[in-house]
């Protein structure tokens, strides 16, 4: 790849966010598997979204605050969508899963299984 492409590439915007795909993840949020009595929230961030909800089961947040669930977040050069969850008593974000495409990761965070991200 010559130097002028190089430098195009680092110029072009990052497709994420967009509010295209934010109503999409808001809409396929409300058929996940747990906490759907609380309204989460979808937050644009650079290069993807953070969804955070208030925190019904005060197993994070004792008071019912609102608190991160999940960060999804778009490598645009690698074409791929990483999906990370929080780790609450450290306060970082710990990479979860990669996936080729956004209803992929979608459908991972909705069932959460082992309660990795609906908390």
């Amino acid at each position: 790849m010559g130097s002028t492409a190089r430098r195009e590439e680092m110029m072009r915007p990052s497709a994420h966010p967009n509010d295209f795909d934010r109503k999409r993840i808001e809409r396929a949020i409300q058929e996940r598997k747990r906490y759907r009595y609380v309204s989460p929230r979808v937050a644009a961030v650079e290069n993807g979204y953070r969804v955070e909800s208030p925190c019904c089961s005060r197993n994070i947040d004792p008071t019912g605050g609102i608190v991160d669930v999940a960060l999804l977040l778009h490598d645009d050069g690698r074409g791929k969508w990483q999906l990370f969850r929080k780790d609450h008593g450290k306060g970082t974000w710990e990479l979860h899963s990669s996936y080729d495409r956004l209803p992929d990761l979608l459908e991972r965070l909705n069932v959460d299984p082992e309660r990795t991200f609906w908390q």
